[in-house]
C-alpha cells in the first residue's frame, strides 16, 4: 500500500497497480537502466558530416559516423583488427575506415575491405546499433536489435511544431539516472530554487501511472517574493500573489519510462511549455549520466517578441538547472558514502516513480551490467594462405 496522501492532495483514477510489496527490497541505486529503448546519444551538430564521433552508452563505447550523404550510422567503437577505436578513423564515402590498418566498415558493421589483402578473405565485422535522427538528436537502440522496429519512440511534437521554440540543452551529471527522475517529478524541492523563484508553494491535485508510466498534477503558488523575467516569459504575462493567481496553470510530469516530460497548460487548456529530457548513462557503473533535454516555448502572438526575450530565458533556465545538478550530485555522494541507499521517501507519487524505476530496469549483478554482449560478433581468424 502506498503512504497516505498530503494533506490537500487527492488521488486520480489510477490505471494498472505497482507492487512494492511483492519483491524484496533493492538499491534503487544498483539497478540499471533498461537497454531496450533508445536513446539520445549525441546532438546532430556534434556529428559533422564526414566526421565519426565516439560516445558512450553504460560504458558500452559507440561510434556515429556521418557520412559523405549526410546519413548517420552507429558501430560498436572498436576494430575488430586490434581493438582500436573506429572514431579516429576516416569516412571514406558512406563507410568509415580505421585509423590502423584501414579495415573499412559499412553501415550495418560488416567489414567490406582490408587493403593488403583485398574483399576476398574478409573476417566477421563489428555490431551494429539502429539509429535515428529526430529534432537535432541522434537517437540509438542499445538493447537487442531484432526489436528496434517495435519499440516506442518518444514523441518530440513541440521540439518539431513551429509555433513552439525549443532549447536544447544538456550536460554530464555525476549522479545515478534515478536521482534525476525524483528531483525533476518532486516539485516540493522548490525551496532550492528560493533565491531565482522566491518563495514558491507546490500542491500536487493527483498522480496516476500505468504499467511504465507514472505522472502527477500540480499547481503554485506564489507566496512571497516578484516574479522571475524568464517565468513571465514562459507564461506570456504575469503572476501575483493573488489568490486567483494561484490556479491558473497546471504542471504535469510524466516518467514514460525512460524518459521524462514536463508539460504547463494555462486554464485554456493552452500548452506554454513543453519539456522532454533523457538521462543516459556513461559508465558502466552508472554513476555518471548525459541529460539531453529539449524545452519548447509557445511563441506569443506578438512577432520576434520571444527570439528577442531569448537569451534572458536561457540564462533563467540555467541558474535553475545548475541548481539541481549540484543537489542531485550531493545525493550521490551521500549514497556512495553510506553504501546503500537509505533516504526515507515519503511522497507518494515518488513511491510509485521508484517502484517504476526498479520494476523496468535490470539489477546490476557484481559490478558488470546485464546487459547484451551476447549481440556482438565473434571475430575470426584470418586464413592463413
Amino acid at each position: 500500500m502506498h503512504a497516505a496522501l498530503p494533506q490537500g492532495e487527492q488521488e486520480a483514477g489510477s490505471i494498472g497497480s505497482i507492487d512494492t510489496q511483492s519483491k524484496p527490497p533493492r538499491d534503487l541505486r544498483r539497478v540499471d537502466i533498461h537497454p531496450d529503448h533508445w536513446y539520445p546519444l549525441a546532438w546532430s551538430h556534434e556529428v559533422k558530416r564526414g566526421k565519426a564521433h565516439g560516445v558512450r552508452f553504460a560504458g558500452d563505447p559507440i561510434v556515429i559516423v556521418r557520412t559523405e550523404s549526410g546519413k548517420a550510422f552507429a558501430l560498436e567503437d572498436r576494430c575488430a583488427h586490434r581493438q582500436v577505436p573506429l572514431h579516429a578513423g576516416v569516412v571514406d564515402g558512406e563507410s568509415i575506415r580505421c585509423c590502423y590498418h584501414g579495415w573499412t566498415y559499412d553501415c550495418t558493421g560488416k567489414c567490406t575491405d582490408i587493403p593488403y589483402l583485398g574483399r576476398e578473405r574478409l573476417p566477421n565485422g563489428v555490431r551494429a546499433y539502429p539509429c535515428r535522427e529526430e529534432a537535432g538528436l541522434i537517437f540509438v537502440f542499445t538493447g537487442d536489435p531484432a526489436i528496434a522496429e517495435q519499440a516506442k519512440f518518444p514523441e518530440l511534437g513541440s521540439a518539431v511544431d513551429r509555433t513552439y521554440k525549443t532549447r536544447r540543452f544538456g550536460r554530464e551529471v555525476k549522479c545515478h539516472y534515478s536521482f534525476m527522475h525524483e528531483n525533476l517529478m518532486d516539485m516540493n524541492h522548490q525551496f532550492l530554487h528560493r533565491k531565482q523563484m522566491g518563495s514558491m508553494r507546490a500542491r500536487s491535485l493527483g498522480r496516476r501511472h500505468g504499467e511504465d508510466w507514472v505522472e502527477v498534477d500540480y499547481v503554485f503558488a506564489r507566496e512571497a517574493g516578484k516574479q522571475p523575467i524568464g517565468e513571465a516569459l514562459v507564461f506570456g504575462q504575469k503572476r501575483g500573489t493573488k489568490p486567483d493567481d494561484n490556479l491558473k496553470d497546471v504542471m504535469t510530469i510524466r516518467t514514460d519510462y525512460p524518459y521524462q516530460t514536463l508539460k504547463i497548460r494555462t486554464k485554456d487548456d493552452t500548452m506554454v511549455m513543453d519539456l522532454w529530457i533523457a538521462y543516459v548513462p556513461l559508465d558502466a557503473e552508472q554513476r555518471t549520466n548525459r541529460t539531453f533535454g529539449l524545452l519548447s516555448i509557445r511563441r506569443p502572438k506578438i512577432p520576434g517578441l520571444l527570439d528577442a526575450a531569448w537569451p534572458l530565458l536561457v540564462w533563467f533556465t540555467e541558474r535553475i538547472l545548475k541548481e539541481d545538478r549540484w543537489i542531485v550530485e550531493r545525493e550521490q555522494e551521500a549514497h556512495d558514502r553510506q553504501g546503500a541507499d537509505h533516504n526515507h521517501e515519503v511522497f507518494p507519487v515518488i513511491i510509485d516513480l521508484r517502484a517504476l524505476l526498479m520494476e523496468r530496469g535490470v539489477p546490476h549483478r557484481a559490478g558488470v551490467p546485464a546487459r547484451r554482449v551476447h549481440f556482438i560478433q565473434p571475430v575470426q581468424e584470418l586464413p592463413t594462405s
